[in-house]
């Protein structure tokens, strides 16, 4: 079984020029849940003047319809969005972020990246005491807009001391869509080897290679992956960082590889059909226009 985690209401939404109300973005979610999502990030506790698509974070998780067994997560960078996750009973799991870049990270969360990891450490254990599961995210994991190439060894030591302080996992994110497949391939390989564990990925389409770049990590035994309802998604602090891997194009190819999500593909695609009315754009993805070959895997 793979494990997709939902990241449309947050990472998509963080960028759209239509910000969606507190409620419609509480029907989103709720309708990934229907659709077999059984993990969606939410929110992003993060300051309403710097990220206002995401204001309201708090109201979106108490009004979501609570499903057994479905994980609700939000974004975490600092001790006062926290203490605002904590305060959300909701919320299932907790996200933390920091950049492997030190130029991105000041962008990100206005620090460089070793001061980043060092206030966000003890906030684990905080989370964790709360009941909340944590997973530890490593931005520009493959490559910084800012700063080009990022060595291997700043990112293995950030998940070092991720799991160190108790996270769940660890999920490399290819924040601006750098990355290729062979070098996917050889960080995930790398990751294994050195720590002992496998990542999750969380792939961005800038320059068309997401899915490439999931296909490489599968083949390496990632059975995590991040993507974004109709290919939306972006970076408020990076150039050029356009959409996620798309959700329902995810799904599509991998139950097409005979992989089992949990995840009704037609569902999923009346989900993105709504989205796509709500932000008034036409997304990217590509099974919502062509839709998918005579499938019955799910």
């Amino acid at each position: 079984m793979i494990q997709v985690c939902e990241v449309g209401p947050r990472d998509g939404l963080q960028t759209e020029k239509r910000r969606l109300s507190v409620d419609e973005r509480v029907e989103m979610i709720n309708r990934l849940v229907g659709s077999g999502l059984r993990y969606v990030e939410c929110v992003s506790f993060v300051r309403d003047d710097l990220v206002p698509q995401m204001a309201g974070a708090e109201q979106v998780m108490a009004r979501v319809t609570r499903v057994p067994g479905v994980r609700y997560a939000g974004l975490v960078l600092s001790a006062g969005g926290m203490e605002r996750a904590l305060t959300c009973e909701a919320l299932t799991d907790v996200h933390v972020v920091v950049a492997a870049s030190d130029t991105f990270n000041r962008k990100n969360a206005g620090r460089p990246t070793q001061e980043g990891l060092e206030r966000l450490l003890p906030l684990i254990e905080r989370a964790r005491v709360a009941g909340k599961r944590v997973t530890g995210l490593v931005a520009t994991a493959f490559g910084c807009p800012y700063e080009g190439e990022v060595a291997a060894r700043r990112v293995l030591d950030i998940a070092a001391a991720y799991f160190d302080a108790g996270v769940e996992g660890v999920t490399l994110a290819d924040t601006t869509g750098m990355a290729h497949p062979l070098q996917v391939r050889a960080m995930v390989r790398l990751f294994s080897d050195r720590l002992g564990r496998t990542p999750g990925l969380h792939t961005h389409n800038t320059r068309g290679m997401a899915l490439a770049n999931v296909f490489a990590g599968l083949e390496e035994g990632v059975r995590h992956f991040d993507s974004s309802v109709g290919g939306l998604g972006g970076c408020p602090f990076a150039p050029m960082a356009v959409g996620n891997a798309c959700t329902e194009d995810l799904v599509h190819m991998l139950h097409s590889m005979g992989f089992r999500t949990g995840v009704d593909l037609g569902a999923l695609i009346e989900t993105a059909e709504w989205v796509q009315d709500r932000v008034g754009r036409t997304l990217d993805g590509l099974v919502m226009k062509a839709g998918p070959l005579p499938i019955a895997l799910a």
